[in-house]
């Protein structure tokens, strides 16, 4: 190893990702972030003038990116997105799997059209998006998925059990997809996040919050700056013998 072959681990020049719930929270960071490496980055995102927003912060540091308004739960939209990426930049090398919605209801009151609202949204939508990605990943010499499930996969998630329910099968889309894409040279991998200071978490009542901060062993909530160095690491060539994992990124949540 020198310098210029460390330097290159987490170097994302010219390679293009895609980045679901890229408007703002955890999935504006990991934008941020991998532009900031020098990837060219399409951000997707329900409000046509939050990823408006998302890309003219990246372009003023410098970077490339492009807005592809998107619902992650309209499947004609994630074959839109895929297809758009393609034929903007020619290429697909990353997919960040981060939009999500936090829809809850008591299991005795659960309805059907809840539980299809969540599972649509932070379940198929992950899985479809990234068959509709293949024909881009298939050709990158480096093709990394990335999953971001919760911490609550883990956990007894009363309440949450319908988004908990589909973060569970994410995961299970992380191992899956890893051994059924490895031949084609496509890495796939997870990010598990506890509590982030974000819209999701800051919709809870101020006394949750409190009991959601000190439920880890670091007792606080993470901002989601510090979830890009996890993510640059699962997109870069310094993870290229790492798939098929799920990396808790929780303060010591789940251990707890």
């Amino acid at each position: 190893m020198d310098r210029k072959g460390l330097d290159a681990l987490f170097d994302l020049t010219g390679r293009v990702a895609i980045v679901t719930g890229g408007s703002r929270g955890i999935g504006r960071s990991i934008a941020e972030g991998f532009a900031l490496a020098g990837a060219k980055v399409v951000i997707a995102s329900r409000k046509a003038d939050a990823c408006d927003a998302t890309v003219a912060a990246i372009r003023a540091q410098g970077g490339e990116a492009l807005a592809v308004p998107t619902h992650m739960g309209e499947l004609d939209q994630l074959k839109a997105l895929a297809d758009r990426t393609l034929d903007h930049y020619g290429a697909i090398d990353i997919l960040v799997n981060n939009a999500a919605n936090a829809l809850a209801q008591p299991f005795r009151d659960m309805t059907p059209e809840a539980w299809e609202k969540s599972m649509s949204v932070n379940l198929r939508g992950p899985v479809f998006l990234t068959q509709y990605c293949l024909p881009g990943l298939e050709a990158s010499q480096h093709a990394s998925v990335i999953n971001v499930s919760s911490a609550g996969a883990f956990l007894f998630s009363a309440y949450t059990h319908m988004y908990a329910a589909a973060k569970a099968g994410l995961l299970a889309y992380v191992r899956s997809n890893a051994a059924e894409l490895a031949p084609a040279g496509i890495r796939v991998n997870g990010i598990a996040p506890g509590t982030i200071d974000t819209d999701m978490v800051r919709n809870n009542t101020p006394e949750a919050q409190k009991a959601m901060h000190e439920a880890a062993l670091q007792r606080r909530a993470a901002h989601p700056d510090e979830l890009i160095g996890l993510a640059l690491y699962l997109a870069s060539d310094a993870s290229s013998f790492v798939t098929g994992a799920t990396f808790n990124i929780d303060g010591g949540l789940v251990p707890r």
